[in-house]
């Protein structure tokens, strides 16, 4: 709440403060004449405000011959098998290679290094298969 002045003029001029107060009134009610002139666009609906604007014609759907259209999509789980983990060790030792011991889950495959440029015994001139 606003305080009221320690001015002993202003305290007593009561037909200054009711012109201040009429003013403010008039103007209250002439902004709120001219809101409407002004802002009366954002009391019309969406709809209405859009109702003149083209639509385009939806095409028609056009079926596609069979060799062109999209398979159904596979479900990975049809290539990808995930076999469950054996259980986890119990120290820390054991977490090294404790996957890899198991068969199914080994990262080598039939003895042979892999390498996006090929077999790697290739190019060392290696037998495919070890010998003991």
């Amino acid at each position: 709440m606003a305080q009221k002045s320690t001015n002993p003029t202003q305290q007593f001029n009561f037909v200054a403060q009711d012109k201040i107060w009429k003013y403010h009134i008039e103007a209250e009610l002439e902004a709120a004449k001219k809101w409407s002139v002004k802002w009366g666009f954002l009391t019309t609906p969406f709809e209405e405000l859009i109702k003149d604007e083209k639509k385009e014609p939806t095409k028609p759907k056009i079926e596609l011959p069979e060799h062109l259209q999209i398979r159904p999509i596979t479900p990975v789980e049809k290539y990808i098998k995930v076999y469950p983990s054996p259980p986890i060790p119990k120290t820390s030792q054991g977490f090294i290679g404790w996957r890899s011991s198991v068969p199914g889950l080994e990262l080598e495959r039939y003895y042979q290094i892999r390498s996006c440029k090929g077999a790697f015994h290739k190019d060392l001139k290696w037998p495919d298969e070890p010998s003991d």
